[in-house]
Order: structure tokens, then C-alpha cells, then sequence
């Protein structure tokens, strides 16, 4: 609208730079036609550096309409923002002692690292000093998943081992994390014995969820190459990986397979097995999205695309829409629940209407199945809401209708040949419906408000299982 109408009620006003204040970096409101040029440069420069984040640019119709001189800054400088991308030196020289002195280290990985693009420099410090690797959700990719010092993914749905190395840890590195609820539990309770060094370029996240011993501010790209350039010996840590192998041994990931039902972990086991990380993986949110994370083994970072801490449902396929215009030299695969994926189905005609050749996967058993799973667990196995059985759609017809080609299957035996059927297909989407075990759940998982020592790794109610 135009700008003398802000504030007036004006037909279809709706207050944009109030609304997104909370989910942008920053945001702009143009008024004048001569800061335009300007303000982009800002918007691109604040998106872009520091903590990325989307900005937002309101121009107002009139200023869309007006001209002007362009002139359009090379450079430009921000009071008050400047952001830090190196570590202070003494900073880096205490966390390399405490590193090189540790007996039970543990670096603990979050998507930072990947939008740093600081995943050779996590490489390289891990390997050449031996360190055990974690990662957040979002940090998935940023070490690959098939080396033998990944640990997989660790917090509500992490590995046992990920959970017990951290919880028994005596060195604790964040780098580009932010020690969020799904990874930390209950607080203090979280890693309670380990000097706790955190790495990260935003200073509002230091001490924010948890207090630590050691902050550096800076780039973790940057930070890591100059803490790994000061570790002139690897600590000796031999015992402590005996015992994470005997955390691997005691409660390793695995599921029943010789029941000839179909389930999850078997789909994303095969998904991986076949693409060996060589592929975009989009998922929704759910069971899906944890046992995805779970199984399947990220070799590459910007490989694992999901809404993360927003948790939103029916994100997967308008994202692997996108992300097919971003990366159409990759296989893109998009999972997604029964749930999810009817959140966003009409978008199926866009992928067909441009011929993308994305693999839709959905996981089909028949319920909400992480909702239900917490009903059954912490809320007296009181189910509500939760059994889609009756309205489900036939997503095969529905996925033909929209000019997709689709399958489905109930077979374990079946899933390598869904797999081939799919990838022979390059002119158009390929919708694969699994339908797996209804009421099968995810373990381990620690309770909601319990600690990481608190995981249960095993069903309570015999009866359902």
C-alpha cells in the first residue's frame, strides 16, 4: 500500500515489520525512494554475515512506483554491528590445553559448522587428534555420518552413545550450537562434570541456555582451524573410546526385521545403503524426520534440509521443490508422515507442472505417529486425534492425478524395487508410498524436562508392542 495509508487501517493492512520483528535478523521499512538502493545492500549484508537470518525489505507502493538515481554502495558499515570472525588468541590457547590435557573429550557439532562452511576444518581437528564427533539435528552432514569418530546425532532422539559420551564427558566443545532443549534436557543435568567451551559467532548465544567455562566469539570456521593449529599433541584417549564402543555394544541401533512387516528404520536404512549420502534428504516432522536422522548416514553438509527447532509440519515438499532449482545436479529426496505430506500435497502439481524428477517418499502408518507415540508414553495412553485410518486418501491415485508417477508398498522385499522403479524415472515426480508398522516408536528418547541420562531405549507397555 502505499506509504501516507500505513497505520490508517487501510484496505488489506497488516502491520509486516511488526509481525516478522520476531522470526527475522532485521527488518526495513522503505520510506523514502532514495534509501532504496542503500537499504538492499544492507538487507543482503546482514543476511549474509555474522549468525545468518532473513531480512525483510517492506516497500510501500509508491516507493515501488517513484524513481531515482541509482547508486548502489560496494561496501557499507553498520554502528553497532560488527560482527567478530576470529577468536580471541589466549581464548584459543586455553580451550587447545584443556583439549590436549582431556581424557574424555567430546565436540559437539551444530549447523553453524555448515553455514560457516567450516566442515574441513572440523575434519581435520577431529581426525588429527582423534576426537569423538556429535552432532545437533541441523549439524547432520557437517562429519560424515560412515566415520568411525561420529557418534550420529545426539539429544532426545540421539544415539545412546552420542547421549552417555556426553553426559560423561570431562571436555564439552559447542561448535556453532546453541545447547538447545532437544539436545541438553534437563540443564542441570547436562553434562554436569565437563569444562564446557562454546564457539560461536552470535555473543548473544553465549551462556544463553547454558553457562559455560570457556566462550569464544567468532566464526567457527575460522576458530576451529586456529584451535586445531594450536594442538601440538592429541590428547590420549584410547580408554575413553573403549568405552564409547561398549556404549555401541550395550544398546546399539537396530529394530526387528524378521517379522516380514515393514517398517521405517528399513526404508531410510535402504535409502542409504543406496544413495551413500550422495543425495539431498528434505524431511517433514515426526517419527520420519528422527529415524531419518538416525539411520541414515549424511556424507556431505547441505545434505540435510528440515525445519529444525520450528518443527513444521508439511515443510518437506514445497522445500524439496526448492531445493531441486538449488541443487538439480543431486538426487533430491523428499520424506514425509501421512500427516505431514497432506499439509502441502497441492504442491505436487508444481513439481509435476515442471517436470522435477524429486523422489517423494511418504511414510505412511496411518497415524500422527510422534504425537501418538507421546500420548502412549506421557499422557496415559490417552489417544486422540491421532488415527488417520479413516481419512487417509489414496495417495497413489491422488499422486497419478497430479501427474506424478506413484507406488506402494507393504513388503519389505519390495522396497529395493520401489527404489529402482523411482530412480529409473527422470521427466517427472515419483510419489513412494511405504506403508510401515502403525505404532511403532522412536527409542531412545529422553522424556520431555528429564536428562540425557534419563533415555529410555525401550517400550513401557509391553501389550502395545
Amino acid at each position: 500500500m502505499p506509504s501516507h495509508l500505513i497505520g490508517k487501517d487501510a484496505f488489506q493492512e497488516a502491520d509486516i515489520v511488526g509481525i516478522t520483528r520476531p522470526i527475522t535478523k532485521h527488518n526495513f521499512l522503505v520510506r523514502d525512494v532514495k534509501d532504496l538502493a542503500m537499504t538492499i545492500k544492507m538487507a543482503f549484508y546482514l543476511a549474509s554475515t555474522g549468525k545468518p537470518g532473513p531480512v525483510l525489505v517492506d516497500i510501500p507502493k509508491d516507493i515501488i512506483a517513484n524513481k531515482c538515481a541509482f547508486e548502489y554502495p560496494e561496501t557499507v558499515e553498520m554502528r553497532g554491528y560488527k560482527p567478530n570472525y576470529h577468536g580471541h588468541s589466549s581464548q584459543i590457547k586455553k580451550a587447545a590445553e584443556k583439549l590436549r590435557n582431556a581424557k574424555r573429550p567430546v565436540l559437539y557439532v551444530g549447523g553453524g559448522v555448515i553455514m560457516s562452511g567450516g566442515t574441513k576444518e572440523l575434519a581435520l581437528l577431529a581426525k588429527e587428534n582423534n576426537l569423538p564427533v556429535t552432532m545437533t539435528l541441523q549439524g547432520l552432514g557437517a562429519f560424515p555420518g560412515t566415520d568411525d569418530l561420529s557418534l550420529g546425532m545426539l539429544g532426545m532422539h540421539g544415539t545412546y552413545w552420542a547421549n552417555m559420551a556426553v553426559n560423561n564427558c570431562d571436555v564439552l566443545v559447542s561448535l556453532g550450537a546453541r545447547f538447545d532443549d532437544r539436545v541438553t534436557g534437563k540443564v542441570d543435568k547436562f553434562a554436569v562434570d565437563a569444562y564446557k567451551i562454546h564457539v560461536d559467532i552470535d555473543p548473544a548465544a553465549i551462556d544463553k541456555n547454558v553457562v559455560v567455562d570457556l566462550p569464544i566469539v567468532g566464526d567457527v570456521k575460522h576458530v576451529i582451524a586456529e584451535l586445531a593449529a594450536e594442538m601440538s599433541s592429541a590428547p590420549h584417549i584410547n580408554d575413553w573410546w573403549d568405552q564409547i564402543n561398549a556404549w555401541k555394544d550395550e544398546c546399539p541401533m537396530d529394530y526387528e526385521d524378521n517379522d516380514g512387516l515393514l517398517r521405517t528404520e528399513m526404508v531410510i536404512e535402504k535409502l542409504s545403503e543406496r544413495t551413500k549420502g550422495e543425495a539431498v534428504i528434505v524431511t517433514d516432522v515426526g517419527q520420519h524426520q528422527m529415524w531419518t536422522a538416525q539411520y541414515y548416514k549424511y556424507a556431505h553438509p547441505r545434505s540435510n534440509l528440515t525445519s529444525g527447532g520450528l518443527g513444521t509440519m508439511g515443510f518437506s515438499v514445497p522445500a524439496a521443490i526448492g531445493a531441486y532449482f538449488a541443487r538439480p545436479d543431486q538426487p533430491i529426496i523428499s520424506i514425509s508422515g501421512d500427516g505431514g505430506f497432506q499439509m502441502n500435497i497441492q504442491e505436487l502439481i508444481t513439481a509435476a507442472a515442471y517436470k522435477l524428477p524429486i523422489k517423494f517418499i511418504i511414510i505412511n502408518n496411518s497415524f500422527l505417529g510422534m504425537v501418538r507415540q507421546w500420548q502412549e508414553l506421557f499422557h496415559a495412553e490417552k489417544f486422540s486425534f491421532t488415527d488417520l485410518s479413516a481419512s487417509n486418501p489414496d495417495f497413489v491415485k491422488v499422486a497419478e492425478a497430479m501427474g506424478c508417477v506413484a507406488y506402494a508398498t507393504d513388503d519389505p522385499k519390495e522396497i529395493d524395487n520401489m527404489f529402482d522403479k523411482a530412480f529409473a524415472v527422470t521427466d517427472r515426480p515419483v510419489v513412494l508410498e511405504f506403508k510401515v508398522v502403525k505404532e511403532n516408536m522412536v527409542f531412545p528418547m529422553v522424556p520431555a524436562g528429564g536428562a540425557l541420562s534419563d533415555m529410555m531405549v525401550k517400550r513401557l507397555n509391553p501389550k502395545l508392542m
